[in-house]
Formats: structure tokens, sequence, C-alpha cells
């Protein structure tokens, strides 16, 4: 379903809309020296304002550094696993905090951020392993109820690690709940011919892609065409606009066909995971309660 047109943008939103355009996206090209790009990508998650009562610490699952997320309505319920995005090469939590931050408020939930490896120097299938190892890690510590959260690459990796853990037999997640899910690394839908987004540029997705896996046609690295059935139900957000809009499209369409329940919505007037900005402006915030709602699927 497509989102009723979007009110007029607030001052703020334009703000960052052009920060994201002009301030992110630059950092976002091939030659940028990835230290540079990790560096800049961080300092760039301090904008941010977190939900009154957010307590935030550091713990590890599956052997990596992970922050514990939660806010004063935490119910006790269930726990959130976060995967973040960044094409593979960049993002933590850092990056993510905020995001985080207001999902827990609006699940009542704490949320997991999990800091799990990056390529090129641990390319496929260090990511996977690691979110595996942390979900199982949440099983062990008597989490039952578990929703599993990502945004571009993470929502793609949220994908592919619930294909795996059906595969193991393990207790499916509660719900997905994914944010302009990357599902196809080989980058070649006619939609992105020619697209201009806003944040990503198009040869950067290619060089992520070669450095997270030697073929990008393996099921569990563009999950898009992976064996979908008996997944949780599915919430995806996108941009109407932007460059990953085809892969969410696509990902619901093969989640549909294998059964799943699956709520697309698809934004007008927002770019690529504009949920990073949740509290300094509106329509940010409610997109984070609306995909927080789908714990409830």
């Amino acid at each position: 379903m497509t989102a009723p047109t979007a009110a007029a943008p607030s001052p703020m939103q334009k703000v960052l809309r052009t920060v994201v355009r002009h301030g992110l996206r630059p950092l976002l090209r091939p030659e940028v020296p990835l230290g540079v790009r990790r560096r800049a990508t961080a300092m760039l998650g301090v904008v941010r304002r977190l939900p009154p009562g957010t307590q935030v610490s550091r713990t590890v699952l599956g052997g990596r550094p992970a922050e514990r997320v939660g806010t004063t309505t935490d119910t006790g319920a269930g726990v959130v696993l976060y995967l973040h995005g960044g094409g593979y090469t960049v993002g933590g939590a850092a990056t993510h905090r905020a995001l985080a931050a207001y999902l827990a408020e609006t699940t009542g939930r704490t949320v997991y951020l999990l800091d799990y490896r990056l390529a090129p120097e641990h390319p496929y299938p260090a990511a996977l392993d690691d979110t595996v190892a942390a979900y199982q890690d949440l099983l062990a510590a008597g989490h039952t109820d578990i929703v599993v959260v990502g945004d571009s690459a993470g929502g793609g990796l949220a994908v592919s690690a619930a294909v795996r853990l059906r595969d193991a037999g393990a207790p499916k997640p509660r719900a997905l709940l994914l944010v302009s899910p990357w599902a196809d690394l080989t980058l070649t839908d006619p939609w992105l011919t020619g697209r201009i987004d806003d944040m990503l540029p198009l040869d950067w997705l290619r060089q992520c892609a070669a450095a997270y896996a030697a073929d990008p046609d393996d099921p569990l690295v563009s999950p898009v065409f992976a064996d979908l059935r008996e997944l949780p139900p599915v919430t995806i957000h996108v941009g109407a606009e932007e460059i990953l809009r085809a892969d969410a499209e696509r990902l619901a369409e093969a989640l549909r066909g294998a059964g799943v329940p699956v709520d697309l919505t698809v934004f007008d007037g927002m770019w690529h995971v504009w949920h990073l900005h949740a509290g300094l402006f509106p329509a940010a915030t409610r997109a984070v309660a609306q995909l927080g709602a789908g714990v409830a699927r």
C-alpha cells in the first residue's frame, strides 16, 4: 500500500534532507576511503534526540558488542534484535541509537543493537553468523518472544537470518520489521537505471555488494531469491522514490508468494531510512511508531 500524501515538510525535515543529500551522500562515493566513511557516518549519528528516560548500556551477544536500549515504557513482554544498515561496510550502534530508542518506546520492549562484523574485513557469512548467534544468545537467556528489525542491509540480513533459523529448527521470531530492505545484491533491477537517490549512490552499492559477497545470487546474500516459506509476519517500510523501493516491493511479492503475511507501506516524500531521524521531525517519529505496530501482527 502507499501511504497518504505526506503533510508539508517541517523546517527540520527540510534541513535533514539537505544534510543527507549534500552531507552524507558524498561520503558514500566509492573513492572515499573506508576509514573516513566509517568515522564520518558515526559522527552523523550524534545528531539525535532520544526519548526521555532512555537507558543505554553495553552488552555482548553472539560474541559481538551490542547495546541494550530501553525506555520507561518497557513492559518486559519481549525483546527486539536490531540489525543496522550501512551496506554491510559501515554503521553501528552509534548511527542507530535514536531509532532503537523510539522503537523501544513504541513497542514497550528492550532493543538490542548488534554490532555485527563488517565487510570487507569480514565478508559473508560473518554478519549472518553473528546475527544467528546473537538471536540464539537471546533465546538462551530466556527471551522466547523476539522481534527482529533491520534497515537497508540489516533488512536483508534479518530475512536471511530468519531463513537460516527456520532451516535449523530454531524458534522463529514473532515478526520481522524491515525498513528499505536491501534484498537483491545483484543490483540488476530495471528500477535502478538512472535512479538518483537522496542518500545512496548506485556505484557505492555495487562496491558494498562486492565487498560483502563473491556470489550475490546466493539466496542468503540476496534473500529475494530464498525459500521464504514459514517465515513470521513481515512489515516493510520504504520511500516512494528511493533506490531500494524495487527491492522492498519484490521482497514483499516473494513473501506473499510463499504464504507469509506482509504489510508493505510506500511513503511519499521520504528518503532512505528516514526513521533514523525519529525525534527530530514528526514524520520520522510517526514512521517508527507505525513500524513498531507490526509487533502485534
